[in-house]
């Protein structure tokens, strides 16, 4: 048994294992990172990348079948072994900037094995014992698989396993209404394939119901069946030929994608050992994402909180300071915005109006704009959407918006919940024209609209300086 000593190791080369391994290693600190699966981690190889490249190539689909402009529509011909081809070329291009050769490169120590802690200080992975003045554990999240009667008899997908087809399934059943059941329905459905979505509560049960509903017409318009308030309670079936049985009736499909959430990877690292508390929701870590064992950190989705790429990284960025320079951080939350990749996108930053009312109550206001008012929209034919600005003492605190480019909009708005600023700030922005940007200008125009127009003290004002400079 090798051993080695190091100022940080690393758990886990995905989004946040990654930046913080480059990061620390560039400040001059020792750095091992171990990894016992694949470089890059779940986004690169089974979520954000994939799954986007897939929604690409099914928005090509749809755009042929739309038609539109003065453009005969016209019935896409699809090979899906082919869209899968591209959904992997995406993966190997973006492969190299994670690999072993990079980071070797950078000076990171990289070791391909499974982790295991066998002391509050020690760690085996790979033949070597790592002593290290801190850890970082950064494993990520794997699907959760629930126990229905019957699954476990039946093959059935998740999102580690579809992007391996190779054949059209002919009907996909997929268990949750949620952000990645959604995605994958109407990506499937865009590439020819019958879908239904069973979820045991309301699809997009976590956002704005005004605004989900948008989401959820446009994918009941493209052929999408959903099922809402439809609990499974039993699987049952062979290789294509697959029943859900909920209370309100059964659903036969060809193929079987279970997505309802994710949970996280830390049954092989015998926390137990390190004197490091876990609860069923990820590693027990305090806002400064230090767990019970002061020497360990945790971050990204084993951190307990809000499961995206770009929190993993993030919280890379907050516990680099703590453990290279001795300086306190913590990590925060409400300027954190989350994204739903359907078409159209539903982005959301903040609480939702529901949320920020039960907050806030009489200080909140709320402040709306229709993509239909925005003239790039128009132009395009991307009116179906909108956007609501929660605000409070002059400053936006929420922020939700479904309609074309939703993740790209909402931007501005993080960055003003990021650094505290007042909807002056959007507002005095100059967009250019014509931009759906502009739909996050307008949107602070109706906030600045009723107190400016509708104050009679303001047109009292205005009369009185008419007057007296003629």
């Amino acid at each position: 048994m090798t051993r080695i000593k190091t100022d940080l190791c690393i758990i886990g080369a995905g989004s946040g294992g990654l930046s913080l391994a480059a990061g620390a290693v560039q400040m001059g600190a020792r750095v091992v990172l171990v990894e016992g699966h694949r470089m890059g981690g779940d986004c690169l190889n089974y979520g954000c990348v994939p799954s986007k490249a897939l929604l690409a190539a099914a928005k090509q689909a749809q755009t042929l079948r739309d038609g539109g402009f003065g453009v005969a529509p016209c019935a896409p011909q699809i090979d899906y072994a082919a869209v899968m081809d591209h959904v992997q070329g995406a993966i190997a291009t973006i492969a190299p900037h994670d690999s072993v050769a990079r980071f070797e490169g950078l000076g990171v120590r990289v070791i391909q094995a499974w982790a295991r802690f066998v002391s509050a200080r020690e760690l085996e992975a790979g033949g070597h014992t790592i002593r290290a003045r801190r850890f970082v554990i950064a494993t990520g999240a794997r699907p959760f698989v629930p126990p229905i009667p019957g699954l476990a008899d039946v093959p059935y997908l998740t999102n580690e396993t579809l992007f391996d087809l190779r054949s059209r399934p002919d009907h996909l059943l997929i268990i949750g209404g949620g952000p990645i059941g959604l995605e994958m329905a109407q990506a499937h459905a865009r590439l020819g394939v019958q879908v239904t979505v069973v979820e045991g509560d309301r699809a997009l049960n976590r956002e704005d119901p005004e605004m989900a509903a948008v989401v959820l017409d446009r994918l009941r318009a493209e052929g999408v069946r959903i099922v809402e308030g439809a609990q499974v309670q039993e699987v049952s079936g062979q290789p294509g030929m697959i029943t859900l049985r909920t209370a309100q009736g059964s659903h036969t499909g060809s193929h079987l994608l279970v997505a309802v959430g994710r949970t996280p990877a830390l049954e092989r690292l015998n926390l137990a050992a390190a004197g490091v508390d876990t609860t069923r929701a990820g590693v027990t870590v305090g806002d400064d994402l230090r767990s019970t064992n002061r020497r360990i950190y945790a971050i990204g989705d084993v951190a307990g909180g809000m499961q995206f790429t770009h929190v993993a990284g993030y919280h890379a960025g907050v516990v680099i300071r703590p453990i290279l320079l001795g300086l306190p951080a913590r990590a925060k939350t409400a300027h954190i915005p989350r994204v739903t990749y359907t078409d159209p996108e539903l982005a959301q930053i903040g609480p939702t109006e529901a949320e920020a009312r039960d907050l806030h109550g009489d200080g909140l206001s709320v402040a709306r704009f229709d993509f239909s008012g925005n003239d790039r929209a128009i132009a395009t034919g991307q009116t179906a959407g909108l956007i609501k600005v929660m605000v409070v003492n002059g400053r936006p605190v929420g922020v939700s918006i479904v309609g074309a480019e939703a993740g790209e909009l909402i931007g501005p708005w993080a960055l003003a919940i990021a650094n505290g600023l007042k909807m002056t700030a959007i507002a005095n922005m100059v967009a250019p024209y014509p931009t759906l940007g502009e739909v996050n200008k307008r949107a602070a125009g109706a906030y600045f609209s009723p107190r400016l127009f509708e104050n009679p003290w303001i047109k009292r004002g205005v009369r009185t300086v008419q007057r007296l400079f003629p």
